[in-house]
């Protein structure tokens, strides 16, 4: 048996998130209390408290999904006396870092401000209420790429998250988000959901961000990873510090390719994907993906028991 974990990212976080594996250990709070130390506020309040749109601005939204992703993995850890190791990881978007941080190639301090640092550059890319995200569902791709190109306008709008068969999201200024939906509506669409996030991510209109970004890698460590990270930007997996440096950059303007990363693990042996973080999102893509996987969430103690008795 061959397995991977994955790490969900911006979409996934709720209040009371973490609540049920904080019962089980005080492991959770400890990595939250060492997030709050070193981003300068209180993370745990956050996400116990609210209010959800505060939890939804990318600044902050993308350390807490960190913490949180770091904080089930080191739980997962404890559990097992870190004798039990997935043979992949990767991650959604944001996710991506979190499989770095519990892979052993990126410092979770450093991630943590690297995050909200990221989230800072994305938000000052695009001024609130300029730029949108959207879920177009029960289209083919091709079908949702004519309509990017047919409403954007001379603006910006491109499909950026491929997550599954039938589910494109999409992203770029709002009014050609808007003339988009429209259109998709029109083509058949059996929904069409504008996304709770504050920043159009992975299109063009972050490439200044992804600058930014890059110029502060350089100050960043980062290792060879002990366990094999499938990137987003370009479905691969990369050992030296400059290529993951640089699919990071990428990442920030690409789009994220989901179906084409699970039939990348597929094609490597798994057939187990272990859901590391709040919620189920990655589970029900995964699902809609390949339908022979077994699939597991780590959300409360029961289902980290599931993974257990599957482990063997």
């Amino acid at each position: 048996m061959s397995n991977a974990f994955v790490f969900p990212g911006q979409g996934s976080q709720s209040v009371g998130m973490m609540a049920a594996l904080a019962e089980m250990s005080p492991i959770i709070h400890s990595t939250f209390n060492e997030a709050t130390e070193v981003l300068g506020w209180d993370t745990w309040a956050l996400i116990s408290d609210g209010p959800t749109e505060l939890i939804n601005q990318t600044d902050k939204t993308q350390p807490i999904m960190l913490a949180a992703g770091v904080a089930t993995w080191r739980l997962w850890q404890e559990i097992n006396h870190s004798s039990k190791k997935p043979n992949y990881m990767t991650g959604h978007s944001l996710g991506e870092y979190a499989a770095l941080v519990c892979a052993d190639a990126l410092n979770f301090q450093d991630g943590l401000l690297l995050v909200q640092e990221r989230g800072k550059y994305m938000q000052d890319c695009v001024p609130a209420g300029a730029g949108a995200m959207a879920a177009i569902l029960g289209l083919h791709n091709e079908e949702v790429l004519k309509i990017c190109a047919a409403a954007a306008e001379n603006q910006v709008l491109q499909a950026v998250n491929f997550n599954s068969p039938g589910q494109v999201v999409i992203a770029g200024n709002k009014e050609a988000i808007e003339r988009s939906l429209l259109l998709a509506k029109e083509a058949g669409a059996k929904r069409v959901v504008l996304l709770p996030v504050s920043v159009p991510s992975h299109c063009d209109l972050m490439k200044p961000a992804a600058e930014k970004l890059k110029a502060r890698l350089q100050n960043i460590t980062i290792s060879k990873p002990n366990i094999p990270v499938v990137n987003n930007a370009s479905v691969t997996v990369n050992d030296d510090a400059k290529n993951i440096k640089d699919a990071l950059v990428k990442q920030l303007y690409s789009p994220v390719r989901w179906v084409e990363t699970i039939e990348y693990l597929t094609q490597n042996g798994v057939n187990t994907i272990v859901e590391c973080g709040p919620g189920k999102v990655l589970t029900g893509l995964n699902k809609r993906i390949n339908r022979q996987l077994e699939l597991y969430t780590m959300t409360d103690k029961a289902s980290l028991e599931k993974v257990n008795s599957m482990w063997g």
